[in-house]
């Protein structure tokens, strides 16, 4: 198990990783993996199968929750100090595991190098959200699946009012995570949705509370 700094070949991509943000992530997010947010990533990564790649891993807060049997695991994250507080020792025993020091919308991987890539809670946070989606369908091998996890934008009525009214200072707030993005509609553009659940961020404040979760396939290109 290693950390690999990935080479910068790509233009510049914002990424807030502030120290007090990264130090706090856990313990904002703790009340909910309680609440069943930690159930809903055991139950997401069930489906996980052979060489896997987490987009935006943050913290590692997946890593626990992998099946055993998997081929290999590749954490990217692009954040330092987030990235710092990954404990690489929490995935399954004898599964190979490696932390890539790479964003989302620049994935330092060959097309078709994964069975899966896992996205959970992250595309409500990077840059560039389409493009994000697009090397995740990019790096997939044929038959591979996209598996997702995201708290997106409210159906039309007052949720969603109250997430364009503080969109700003949340993401001012939470390291420059959007409540409000239509999330399920970007995975779509790009990929073929397999299955979509919707449901609720428990114990979290009611503007990130709009979850999905499923699993998705790439389109075939024109």
């Amino acid at each position: 198990m290693q950390t690999i700094e990935a080479p910068h070949t790509h233009p510049p991509v914002e990424v807030i990783d502030s120290r007090l943000g990264a130090a706090l992530y856990d313990r904002f997010l703790w009340f909910g993996e309680k609440r069943g947010m930690a159930r809903l990533r055991r139950d997401l990564l069930a489906g996980a199968r052979g060489a896997v790649l987490e987009i935006g891993a943050g913290t590692g807060l997946n890593l626990p929750h992998y099946p055993a049997d998997l081929d290999r695991i590749v954490l990217a994250e692009p954040g330092e100090r987030m990235g710092g507080h990954i404990d690489l020792g929490r995935a399954p025993a004898g599964v190979p595991t490696d932390l890539v020091r790479a964003p989302a919308e620049y994935l330092p991987f060959a097309d078709a190098s994964f069975d899966t890539v896992v996205s959970t809670l992250v595309l409500c946070t990077v840059a560039d959200p389409r493009r994000a989606v697009a090397e995740a369908a990019r790096v997939l091998r044929p038959g591979g699946r996209l598996l997702f996890l995201e708290h997106v934008r409210a159906d039309p009525g007052l949720r969603r009012t109250l997430q364009r009214r503080a969109a700003r200072p949340w993401a001012g707030f939470a390291d420059g995570c959007r409540c409000d993005r239509d999330t399920l509609a970007t995975i779509e553009a790009r990929m073929r949705i397999e299955s979509v659940e919707h449901g609720a961020w428990r114990g979290m404040p009611g503007i990130v509370k709009p979850l999905i979760w499923g699993s998705a396939t790439p389109a075939p290109t024109s």
